[in-house]
């Protein structure tokens, strides 16, 4: 089988957290011998960014670590000269992202109903859908063959106004080829956060459970990511950590192997709109057996065992003791590595949603052969 497919980057992940889901789903299904072929504009905002950040070097270090990548990565000036014939020639199917221009969208649907032989899913992993509708509504997907959507929520929002006819829950999971335990390089420090700043939509919350605990507890240790404004990098220095910007997501292990314990903080619209969708980094995180403390969010499509593969804090105050607790109990901490471990082999690796993707490509009468 020949997948084709339109992102923002899989390149980039500055900023662009659904770059790591798309390199284990590519390197997945380059694994089970399918040929994939993924096109994103060789100047977008997420590489731009990269490249200012940490140079052409940055970029050659990615390459390194995900040796498909040459073989695999088509760069296209802008979208308007892209060959679209050319880039879809013998494809089967055909996976587009949210974030691409609504012209090529568009166009894509085009091809579709003007009787190409592959079949087209519109793939969608952001709160817009609820929190920004208008936006959303500008894509036309009439000539789609269904939506993949990272949470019922959003699954449930598309067919219920009628953005389209087919569409199935596909959640993020961790790239267990890249996220697994390593052994930690020393004497580890204590708490490490790996997220950007998120346009504000976390600003309080990260005050509530990251930083203000961790200077109660006078923690040592570690934040990395991008956008942050001068007065959250303040905020950091003045809760005792350090603030490192930001780190390639391959390096995200190592970073996890030199800490003791991680801290996942959602953003507001996840929690308040979007209950069962936890994006990406707590799979991450669990993969690699560090232990983990959550701020509340709403387990609604049961993807976890809370309390059992991280603990859950309330509010700050929670937060602290259940830092401390896992800090000070080595038995706690081994218990919710296993217990993390243990759910991410059983049921959120690449290969399990590669496995959901496949069924899926079966129920739209794509065969799934290998290539010859």
């Amino acid at each position: 089988m020949k997948v084709v497919i339109f992102s923002h980057s899989v390149v980039s992940d500055w900023n662009h957290g659904n770059a790591h889901f798309l390199r284990g789903i590519v390197a997945e299904l380059l694994a089970r011998g399918h040929r994939v072929v993924a096109h994103e504009p060789r100047h977008g905002w997420s590489r731009t960014n990269l490249l200012a950040d940490g140079g052409a070097a940055a970029v050659a270090d990615i390459h390194a670590a995900f040796a498909w990548m040459d073989d695999v990565i088509a760069p296209y000036a802008d979208a308007p000269g892209l060959d679209l014939d050319r880039a879809l020639d013998g494809a089967d199917l055909v996976l587009v992202h949210e974030w691409n221009e609504p012209a090529l969208v568009a166009a894509l649907g085009e091809r579709r109903a003007a009787g190409a032989g592959f079949r087209l899913l519109f793939w969608d992993t952001h709160h817009r859908a609820a929190s920004a509708p208008e936006e959303m509504a500008r894509f036309d997907l009439r000539h789609y063959d269904g939506v993949l959507a990272f949470g019922e929520v959003i699954r449930r929002l598309y067919l219920d106004r009628g953005w389209c006819e087919r569409a199935w829950t596909w959640h993020e999971a961790a790239d267990t080829r890249v996220f697994r335990p390593l052994p930690a390089d020393g004497a580890p420090a204590d708490l490490v956060w790996i997220g950007n700043w998120g346009d504000g939509e976390r600003a309080r919350e990260l005050g509530e459970f990251l930083l203000g605990p961790a200077r109660g507890l006078h923690l040592g240790g570690t934040i990395h990511g991008v956008r942050y404004p001068r007065r959250a990098r303040w905020a950091i220095r003045r809760a005792r950590l350090r603030y490192r910007g930001w780190l390639p997501n391959h390096r995200v292990p190592e970073a996890f192997a030199r800490h003791r314990v991680t801290v996942h903080v959602p953003r507001r619209p996840y929690v308040r709109t979007l209950p069962g969708i936890p994006t990406i980094r707590p799979f991450e995180a669990l993969a690699c057996g560090i232990p983990l403390v959550s701020a509340p969010w709403e387990d609604a499509e049961g993807l976890f065992r809370p309390g059992r593969d991280f603990l859950v804090a309330r509010d700050g105050a929670e937060m602290r003791r259940c830092l401390r607790d896992v800090l000070d109990d080595a038995e706690l901490a081994a218990e919710l590595r296993r217990n993390g471990l243990e759910t991410i082999a059983a049921r959120h690796t690449c290969g399990h949603r590669v496995d959901e993707l496949l069924a899926i490509c079966r129920s739209l009468g794509v065969a799934d052969e290998v290539a010859a």
